[in-house]
């Protein structure tokens, strides 16, 4: 049998309806080479029932068969188990999401998980990440100002230098102004980039640049929105109070909250507009220690409307929200932080049912009118808790409340490691992808760990090891609906750039310096992630500056600000291309993917439905490759012409288009260093092109 024709996955080429229910009559489609196969059985397991059944051929094309398997679901059905054995003449096949092996499948088995449905919209979408401080500043005046108050042993620092490197030591209380005003004002330079999604960097009050320290659930921080009322001083030189005056003022202000969320309200509406969708960062394992609901810095003690905090009064109606241990009142640092931060006390739901229940509100609010947000990713999820069995119990209701108040908001989770028993459908839609995706893929084309902290250069150009990591981690975390929905990065604000990694340096701002991250990087490679980041399955989510050429080893260094007047712009016209290409694709959002050989140092994958296929070829060799790749894995006929509508290498990149023509389903052409070529195939407009470039090939 022609093993690189035997396929199936759980695209709507091969799986129909594209997440099936309890009930459902589900068709299940399994390709080989035409009259390869004598017989091709479909094994599953619902529940502990083992069943064969044998498929029937339902027609050919192109040198392939196509088998179907039609069958209606039990009622009581929850997750169901399969793989296929395919028999000819004298071998037995089997196939499960590895591909072909010689043994009965067990940990590669497919997974339908009944019910198991992410939103559409955010399959395949093109996301940007913003820190919302480094942005743009739109309004002066809503900046944080020097001496406004203390945070972390220090005092605010406002930064007039918008284009000063990030203090390794004191980045925490630096502030550059960036703000949701300088969003709006750019809402228009990323749709024209292409975004579909924004995802923000926490928007909620806090005391922090980073704002993974909440202070208050209910409102987004004055200083990313409006401050119309400001009565307050700052501190003086010798104040050594904790709390300052001007701050409290700030933050506590109803009319400025007010005027902040409704600010929100405006670029959510305003991004719509554009057909731009938005997500938020929820940080609910644990908040600051400014929070509202322990106030340590006594910033609510006296300010109207709020009720006093769990630190500075024993009877405090949110002392039940924190674990205070070791002692009689008062408390002092006794208390639970994460990770033993005491700015960071960790959120005691186990011993409140009035949290669990508030945290469920906050969940409804920012996706409900008048916000109208578009979901959520969230903070550290996996630690939610004290337990595993609370953390999935909670993520069940806040799944249920959030998908209540808005059925097509979207849940992703920040999560290193197996996710497995989280993504069965009940929890998280999806998660952001480090293991199967920015992980290997940094290691793969650069040989750097995504701080920065190690090189490992025997893991680049490892095609093999690559492949296997993508494809194991992916079988671990994954099914198809939320594979498509993972957020695919290569950078973000707990990493180093990207572009910084390509140029092998191992360490930190603290010990090498600023430069030490800009120098010697290569753009080329960097053109490679991109290629590879567009026409992998799942989101594309781009950090913001990315695009336009920002280097930095990991935070605060990653955190700089966008340089808005020194873009690179042929890295920002690279972007639009590739997501360019990525949007007008199908494929490249829902479609299915394949490995293609090519060899030592050359990673070549297809994606492709039955229309159309996208190749994409990755040199990582130092010198010029000439292959011959065999196309049958896409399913496309063995006579076939191909396009090519991206080539980049060390000299830039180019989108004329070339034809190249496939013989005998083999692709031969020749790949410079550091390149990445992308080329496509319709087989709707195929004849259409073949009188096209009969006539104008020579003249381009």
């Amino acid at each position: 049998m022609r093993r690189d024709r035997l396929f199936h996955d759980m695209t709507l080429d091969f799986l129909q309806p594209p997440h099936p229910k309890p009930g459902n009559t589900v068709f299940l489609h399994f390709r080989c080479g035409q009259d390869d196969a004598k017989k091709v059985i479909l094994v599953y397991r619902n529940g502990v029932q083992l069943v064969e059944e044998e498929m029937k051929k339902h027609h050919s094309e192109d040198g392939y068969d196509y088998y179907l398997f039609k069958e209606k679901i039990p009622e009581n059905s929850d997750t169901i188990y399969y793989y296929f054995r395919i028999e000819g003449d004298g071998e037995t096949l089997y196939y499960d999401r590895r591909g072909v092996s010689f043994s009965v499948p067990d940990y590669y088995k497919f997974r339908m998980i009944l019910g198991y449905e992410t939103p559409d919209w955010a399959k395949g979408a093109v996301m940007y990440q913003i820190f919302v401080d480094r942005f743009r500043n739109g309004d002066p005046s809503n900046d944080v100002l020097t001496d406004e108050y203390k945070y972390v042993g220090g005092r605010s620092i406002q930064v007039t230098n918008w284009k000063k490197y990030p203090d390794p030591d004191g980045d925490i209380r630096e502030f550059y102004g960036g703000d949701l005003q300088g969003v709006l004002d750019k809402l228009d330079y990323l749709k024209d980039l292409g975004i579909e999604v924004i995802y923000f960097n926490p928007l909620f009050v806090s005391p922090s640049c980073h704002k993974y320290d909440t202070q208050d659930y209910d409102h987004i921080d004055p200083h990313f929105g409006v401050i119309i009322t400001d009565n307050g001083d700052l501190l003086e030189e010798n104040d050594e109070n904790r709390n300052a005056t001007c701050y409290i003022d700030r933050v506590t202000n109803k009319e400025n909250l007010e005027a902040s969320d409704a600010l929100f309200a405006k670029v959510v509406s305003e991004a719509h507009k554009r057909g731009i969708r938005v997500i938020l960062d929820g940080v609910f394992n644990h908040c600051g220690s400014f929070n509202k609901w322990m106030d340590k810095e006594r910033i609510y003690e006296n300010a109207r409307g709020y009720e006093p905090g769990a630190y500075i009064a024993k009877n405090s109606p949110y002392h039940d929200y924190f674990s205070f241990y070791g002692g009689e009142w008062p408390y002092n640092n006794n208390y639970e932080g994460w990770w033993g931060y005491d700015t960071l006390p960790k959120l005691n739901y186990e011993g409140s049912k009035k949290l669990e229940n508030y945290i469920l509100d906050i969940g409804r609010k920012w996706v409900s009118a008048p916000y109208y947000a578009d979901g959520w990713r969230l903070d550290v999820a996996a630690d939610l808790g004290h337990s595993s069995e609370y953390n999935h119990s909670f993520w069940k209701k806040f799944r249920e409340a959030v998908k209540e108040a808005n059925p097509d908001a979207l849940i992703l989770a920040e999560h290193y490691g197996s996710a497995h028993e989280w993504l069965k459908g009940g929890e998280w839609d999806s998660v952001m992808n480090y293991d199967a995706f920015m992980e290997p893929l940094t290691y793969f084309l650069t040989g750097m760990e995504k701080h920065s902290d190690e090189f490992h250069g025997e893991l680049m150009g490892d095609v093999n090891r690559f492949w296997d990591t993508m494809i194991t981690a992916g079988a671990d975390n994954f099914v198809q609906e939320s594979a498509l929905v993972a957020m695919n990065e290569l950078s973000n604000h707990d990493h180093s750039r990207f572009l910084t990694r390509t140029n092998h340096v191992v360490g930190r701002c603290g010990t090498k310096g600023f430069i030490a991250a800009e120098e010697g990087v290569r753009k080329a490679v960097m053109r490679q992630a991109v290629t590879v980041q567009m026409t992998w399955p799942g989101a594309p989510t781009i950090y913001y500056g990315d695009e336009a050429g920002m280097c930095g080893f990991t935070d605060p260094d990653n955190r700089r600000t966008y340089p808005w007047g020194t873009e690179d712009q042929e890295m920002i016209r690279f972007h639009k291309e590739m997501i360019h290409i990525h949007k007008t694709s199908v494929e490249l959002k829902t479609g299915s993917i394949v490995r293609l050989d090519a060899g030592d140092g050359v990673l070549a994958f297809g994606r492709f439905n039955r229309i159309s296929a996208t190749v994409v070829v990755i040199n990582t060799n130092e010198y010029l490759t000439v292959n011959e790749i065999s196309l049958a894995p896409l399913g496309i006929p063995d006579e076939a012409r191909l396009i090519r509508v991206m080539e980049s290498n060390n000299k830039g990149f180019t989108t004329d288009p070339l034809s190249y023509t496939v013989k005998n389903g083999k692709l031969v052409r020749a790949y410079g260093s550091d390149s990445a070529v992308v080329l496509q195939y319709n087989r709707i407009t195929a004849v259409n092109e073949e009188a096209f470039w009969s006539t104008n090939f020579f003249r381009m």
